[in-house]
């Protein structure tokens, strides 16, 4: 398959490895203290484990996980908040089906659908307004959560379901962003990342220049990268040669799929029907300042939790759990207590176990088989 097939291609693969171990004996780290390049985004992370990347790299450089998987950072309040509006007879409540086994305080929503709630998975938030134009004597709610990936799709849909005055449809608000993220990471003092892998996904929206400041202010290197091997690789070496050259500038590997300005339709979409709201909380995280979106006033009267005055829900997570370690880099899944017993993708404890994207998930999958302590 074009696209693809190249991009695996094994002895592709194993010419950039070669390369990068020749070139990074020129670095200045240590396998002590090896090069941390963090790859921010879940799919990232995922294609890591499932090519055995990590494991090939030289022994100076080393991949940690970033918190760039929507469904990992979904805080256990706004699951029991969705599962008190799914539960009013007259809701079809609507989401994608990774958000389904997600547990919050009260259970998942998958728990809520088999105690009676009315909650279907669908595949695009328009199969939503589908099903509010075929009910009219229901309310769909659809759940909208996901970086600026998803919101064009989302954004888009509510123009629709204004346009054709499309009453019984609702939007329950998750969308957060991923730039002020980065920023919140970057502030913590001890956050420990060298370099960054960007998202490949996030970036077809957002461009390439959204990330400027990275490598201006914070004196960090950072690529696009696309989700094949042969992307991430080259990604790396990109990375490589700007530290052996004591250089941070934005890179793009992935100029087949990301244009530097992002897709300008996409954006001005999110501009009339979202704006920043403040600060968001982020699962493991806590808040994060103007990381969060609400409708704007002529998008309003969609607002699922305006119409619905659900009570605001706050959980604080369980300390036992190292969600927020493992989705900043300060340590590796199996290192958290409860991995693979408490916390397995049977009987998720925490979210980065329910999402396919997330690192506890991809590392079950892909590494329980080693003995690693």
């Amino acid at each position: 398959m074009r696209f693809v097939d190249e991009y695996r291609a094994p002895e592709q693969v194993m010419q950039l490895i070669a390369h990068l171990k020749s070139r990074a004996q020129l670095l200045s780290y240590t396998a002590e203290r090896p090069l941390r390049i963090m790859e921010v985004c879940g799919g990232h992370t995922h294609a890591i484990f499932k090519f055995g990347l990590d494991q090939l790299l030289p022994e100076n450089i080393e991949f940690i996980h970033g918190p760039g998987c929507p469904v990992c950072v979904l805080p256990m309040g706004r699951i029991d908040t969705c599962i008190e509006i799914a539960s009013h007879s007259e809701v079809i409540f609507c989401t994608f089906g990774d958000a389904m086994r997600v547990p919050g305080k009260n259970g998942s929503l998958m728990q809520a659908k088999a105690r009676g709630a009315d909650i279907r998975i669908v595949y695009s938030p328009m199969d939503a307004l589908k099903l509010a134009q075929q009910n009219p004597d229901r309310k769909v709610v659809f759940f909208g959560l996901g970086f600026e990936t998803t919101m064009p799709t989302t954004a888009i849909t509510l123009q629709q379901a204004k346009a054709h005055n499309v009453s019984n449809f609702f939007f329950f608000c998750q969308h957060i962003t991923l730039i002020p993220t980065l920023r919140s990471l970057l502030e913590q003092p001890d956050n420990g990342i060298d370099a960054f892998l960007a998202p490949g996904h996030v970036s077809m929206v957002i461009g390439t220049h959204a990330y400027g400041f990275i490598a201006s202010d914070y004196h960090r290197p950072l690529v696009v990268a696309g989700f094949e091997p042969v992307d991430l690789l080259q990604g790396v070496n990109m990375l490589v040669e700007q530290k052996i050259a004591d250089h941070s500038c934005v890179e793009n590997q992935y100029r087949r799929v990301v244009p530097d300005d992002g897709n300008l339709l996409a954006q001005r979409a999110i501009a009339e029907v979202f704006a920043v709201k403040g600060d968001s909380e982020w699962r493991g995280l806590g808040l994060i300042n103007d990381s969060g979106v609400q409708l704007t006033p002529a998008y309003q009267s969609f607002d699922a939790e305006a119409h619905f005055k659900p009570q605001p829900q706050r959980v604080c997570d369980d300390p036992r759990a190292r969600c927020g370690d493992v989705l900043t880099g300060r340590c590796k899944p199996h290192q958290c207590p409860l991995f693979g017993a408490t916390c397995n993708p049977q009987s998720a404890f925490g979210a980065l176990m329910v999402s396919s994207e997330g690192a506890c998930a991809a590392w079950y999958q892909y590494r329980s088989q080693e003995a690693e302590v």
